[in-house]
């Protein structure tokens, strides 16, 4: 049986991708505008159902979540999770560890479409920065969050059969 902690010592092997979790989600319906649809996104297992909507900046009425704060959300749990799991390996606390992520979405110089940055800022009280630094590296090659802003992702887009 596999131990369903995940840890960077029992869950590598081979030199092939090996998915450990997936997860689907879709967004339907709802309006666009700034080339931003708003909807209802809901995974396939039902534990994420919610409207969103496009932020007052961009003509929005901001009453529901937008994709840059789920991509925030899911940058600064990843991270924090990379981290946590660090510190506790060199027998620190990471329960006072903060981790906040800021996401701009703007035009792209190069071709005039859209762009995404990120910043990441971790707090982390009681911890001297000589002793946090060389972990935020580890965490940085860690987090797939992170390596996914530094080289991308692969990924495909198909359309689907049609009828």
């Amino acid at each position: 049986m596999n131990d369903p902690t995940l840890s960077t010592e029992h869950d590598f092997s081979g030199s092939a991708f090996k998915p450990l979790y997936v997860t689907r989600v879709a967004v339907s319906g709802g309006s666009s505008a700034h080339g931003r649809a708003t909807g209802r996104a809901r995974s396939a297992d039902g534990a994420l159902d919610l409207e969103l909507r496009m932020p007052e900046e961009l003509g929005g009425d901001t009453t529901g979540p937008n994709p840059e704060q789920l991509f925030a959300a899911g940058y600064a749990a990843c991270f924090h999770g990379a981290l946590s799991l660090l510190a506790r390996r060199h027998l620190l606390d990471p329960g006072s560890i903060t981790v906040e992520v800021t996401v701009a979405f703007g035009r792209d110089p190069a071709d005039g479409g859209y762009q995404l940055r990120a910043d990441l800022v971790v707090t982390w009280p009681g911890v001297e920065r000589d002793t946090a630094t060389p972990l935020l590296a580890q965490a940085t090659a860690l987090c797939p969050y992170a390596k996914m802003t530094r080289q991308g992702i692969p990924a495909t887009i198909n359309l689907a059969p049609g009828p």
